[in-house]
């Protein structure tokens, strides 16, 4: 909008009121049933710029607001607008967008170019301009080496990337991710979330879903946790550990003497119970898992204890779950 100027040039400054660019997602009361079982329920949600992690076990509606998000299935009730724009009234946001779905067949017999490049003439570009789009996305989630094997070929996290790349073709402004990296081995997951996070930092929108918070917390602090279609929780990673630190923690370490490593921990003022599960194992109660990490390193070597795992078994997405539903709140 252009501000207005009076008869001396001066700014009117009562008439003008800036614009504000609309989010890239806004939902708001959204519904999803399917008679009377709701799978998303009175969501409200405003996203903007950024990597945000979508959390939620297996049916807790993660792919429904997916759907929904693309057209695919129509909100039973609520609203959602992608840049300001309802999509079932005007499509065109779509052409903003970039989407990976969980599930979707690929063709074995077309190379990894030939699938991104096919993708790029859908979208309006000459052949000339779609094997340039085809080997630049490509090249973005280091599928170059590869380009012309045939998908039959790919592993699976190569063909998550291939998947990826083809998202990528009309330089979306949101990108949306269910599960990409699910089925991925290690290196497969490392390249995946080092090509997430770089489209957040190119200030894209990208959602990307997971049930696994691990995953999630190499991406992003930003989260929406989403509990049998309700919106949990909304916001920082680090503000929710913070809050779980209030509820006991365990931390679950296997050494060739465990007994002897337990003389050694019992003293450290955040420890406050040990107890032995079985011969190999020992299980050290905290409130504070940070101090205890801190210091469990020096103490293992200094001690020269032989220790082959440490875990927590407290610190993932259930632990999270059972204590946001249990009455904890953000």
């Amino acid at each position: 909008m252009i501000p207005d100027f009076d008869q001396q040039g001066k700014v009117d400054t009562k008439e003008w009121v800036p614009e504000v660019a609309a989010p890239a997602v806004l939902l708001e009361n959204v519904s999803k049933s399917y008679g009377r079982i709701f799978a998303l329920s009175n969501i409200t949600l405003a996203l903007n710029g950024g990597v945000t992690g979508v959390l939620g076990m297996n049916g807790a509606g993660k792919s429904t607001l997916f759907n929904l998000l693309m057209g695919k299935l129509k909100v039973s009730q609520g609203s959602i607008k992608l840049f300001g724009t309802d999509p079932w009234k005007n499509p065109a946001p779509y052409a903003r967008v970039g989407f990976v779905p969980e599930h979707e067949k690929m063709y074995d017999w077309m190379t990894g170019h030939g699938f991104v490049s096919t993708f790029a003439r859908l979208n309006g570009l000459t052949r000339d301009e779609a094997n340039i789009e085809a080997d630049r996305v490509l090249e973005f989630v280091g599928l170059t080496d590869v380009a012309y094997k045939k998908i039959g070929q790919y592993s699976k996290g190569m063909r998550q990337r291939a998947k990826i790349a083809h998202a990528l073709v009309n330089d979306p402004e949101l990108i949306i991710l269910d599960e990409p990296l699910q089925g991925c081995d290690p290196l497969a997951r490392t390249t995946i979330m080092n090509v997430i996070r770089e489209l957040g930092r190119m200030g894209r929108t990208v959602l990307v879903s997971s049930h696994i918070l691990q995953e999630i917390e190499r991406i992003t602090e930003q989260i929406v946790i989403l509990h049998q279609g309700r919106l949990l929780a909304l916001g920082n990673l680090h503000s929710i550990r913070e809050r779980l630190d209030k509820i006991p923690h365990r931390i679950s370490i296997r050494a060739e003497n465990p007994k002897q490593l337990a003389k050694d921990v019992i003293d450290i003022d955040e420890v406050f119970g040990i107890s032995f599960p079985d011969g190999e194992n020992i299980s050290i109660q905290t409130h504070n898992l940070g101090a205890i990490h801190s210091q469990l390193p020096r103490i293992i070597v200094d001690n020269n204890h032989k220790v082959s795992t440490i875990d927590n078994p407290d610190d993932d997405l259930t632990s999270i779950l059972g204590y946001l539903t249990s009455g904890g709140s953000m």
